[in-house]
């Protein structure tokens, strides 16, 4: 009877056991079934091509952990920020935005702060962490630090020499007939002027207000010593004020020797000057009996990661590669843009782009674009005038005064 009990007993233990290696296993082979991630990337239509490229290895490189549905759709980077707020649980798991809409999604909470920022901060030029940080916290992994813009020149008719100053690109444009030109409709431009006198413009705390001393009336530089600069240049026979696509059109039909503008020309200018293309920082220029080193504003690319989407972790690897080192030196093979990875940007390649040389010799003395809506058009209006010679005959520091008090409005 014993035995009997016994063998039963075993039995019914085998049966369990059994039972068990068979829930087991069932369980195992669930959890090995890729999962399903669907991410939705947000860029530039001249983009489009490149990022499917980077996309498909991505997905090579990931796919025996998930099973990937990655969409590309076209969204320009300049209202990104007005597209995604809108909407952020619609909105793209990963997009591309310029720099100055970062203050913005992050007080929007589209953005959550990056956990391995430290290792992001090493591998990137410190202009395009501080670009992608909010109070030194980084919220964007950087992609690019190429928006900005430089001089370019025809080696033809102006020296490496004469390019290093506003007085000698304007003196040498006009003895062979041909111009300087630069946009001065463009506030974003006409910050040169005024970037690196001690005299200042930004963002308040609010973070949508401007302060402007741009009207000093004392100190080494005062407002009136830079309208007075912008009156002299604008007098030269050898000055234009262009739009930028005016600046290429002159480039092309070969009455512009010389001029301001960024990367993005850098391909049709090297097609019309050919190996007499130029390009290096702005110059400087005469203001009060000094030479002032011109200024610029810059800007960076970003890559923000969707604080809404359903796959952060996901979302947040594909945004690292999308921005490591080999994607950016493709992003500058396919599309010339500048990287702001440290070692693309120190490689070979780069420092032979004259373009994207001059852009980073330029670094030096520009500024991050962080400022609010209110600048544009009084900087616009003030140098409109002063392009013209003045011809309302309007005293100086009454136009510097409307001007600052403009681009402060509240």
């Amino acid at each position: 009877m014993k035995k009997k009990i016994c063998r039963l007993f075993l039995g019914i233990l085998f049966i369990i056991s059994l039972a068990g290696c068979r829930t087991d296993k069932k369980t195992a082979s669930a959890d090995t079934e890729p999962q399903k991630v669907e991410l939705v990337v947000w860029g530039a239509e001249e983009d489009t091509e490149l990022m499917n490229q980077i996309i498909q290895k991505f997905k090579v490189k990931y796919g025996n952990q998930a099973d990937f549905q990655i969409t590309f759709e076209v969204q320009g980077e300049s209202n990104c920020k007005d597209v995604l707020i809108g909407g952020l649980e619609e909105g793209a798991d990963v997009f591309t935005f310029a720099d100055d809409q970062l203050h913005a999604l992050a007080a929007a909470g589209a953005l959550d702060p990056i956990e391995n920022e430290d290792k992001i901060k090493a591998d990137n030029l410190p202009s395009a962490v501080e670009a992608a940080s909010v109070n030194g916290s980084l919220y964007a992994y950087p992609l690019t630090a190429d928006n900005g813009y430089f001089l370019y020149y025809n080696k033809q008719y102006i020296s490496d020499e004469q390019a290093k100053t506003m007085d000698g690109i304007l003196q040498a444009a006009a003895a062979n007939g041909k111009l300087f030109s630069m946009d001065w409709s463009s506030a974003w431009y006409v910050y040169s002027f005024f970037g690196n006198t001690g005299l200042k413009v930004g963002l308040n705390d609010d973070g949508i207000t401007n302060y402007c001393t741009w009207n000093q009336t004392d100190g080494s530089v005062r407002g009136i010593d830079v309208a007075q600069a912008m009156l002299r240049i604008a007098g030269s026979s050898g000055f234009t004020n262009r739009t930028d696509e005016g600046f290429l059109d002159g480039v092309k039909n070969g009455s512009v020797a010389a001029g301001v503008s960024g990367v993005w020309n850098a391909v049709e200018i090297t097609k019309a000057w050919g190996e007499n293309v130029g390009a290096s920082k702005l110059p400087t220029y005469t203001c009060n009996g000094s030479q002032i080193q011109m200024a610029s504003f810059s800007g960076c690319k970003l890559i923000g990661v969707n604080a809404y989407s359903a796959h952060p972790k996901w979302a947040v690897l594909l945004a690292e590669w999308i921005t490591n080192e080999e994607n950016q030196r493709l992003r500058f093979e396919m599309r010339g843009q500048g990287p702001s990875n440290i070692k693309v940007a120190a490689s070979q390649e780069i420092q032979q782009s004259p373009a994207i040389a001059a852009l980073l010799e330029q670094s030096e003395f520009s500024q991050l674009q962080w400022i609010g809506g209110k600048f544009w058009d009084p900087v616009s209006k003030f140098a409109g005038s002063m392009a013209l010679g003045n011809p309302s005959g309007q005293d100086l520091q009454e136009q510097l005064d409307e001007m600052a008090e403009g681009v402060s409005a509240r």
